[in-house]
């Protein structure tokens, strides 16, 4: 795989449902930042997505992490533990 470029996938085999965070994840991303937007390079299509996942781990109010950023929760976890 690595000869060819590739890297291989994030899921285990046969679970397919590993996959869902992260496609949930992407699909939140091009609904928030993508779409309703012309990016006229490919470097600032990388700074828009970049950006992006900095807001959604810092900045991005989540209810089901009662209503804290991902980082907020992260750490609030690390603490009760």
């Amino acid at each position: 795989m690595n000869h060819a470029g590739m890297k291989q996938s994030m899921s285990r085999v046969a679970h397919c449902i590993d996959n869902g965070p992260m496609e949930g994840f992407w699909g939140i991303l091009k609904r928030e930042r993508y779409y309703g937007y012309k990016f006229t390079d490919r470097e600032k299509l990388i700074q828009a997505i970049s950006n992006y996942i900095a807001y959604y781990n810092n900045g991005r109010l989540q209810r089901r992490l009662s209503v804290m950023t991902p980082m907020q929760f992260h750490d609030h976890y690390l603490k009760a533990a």
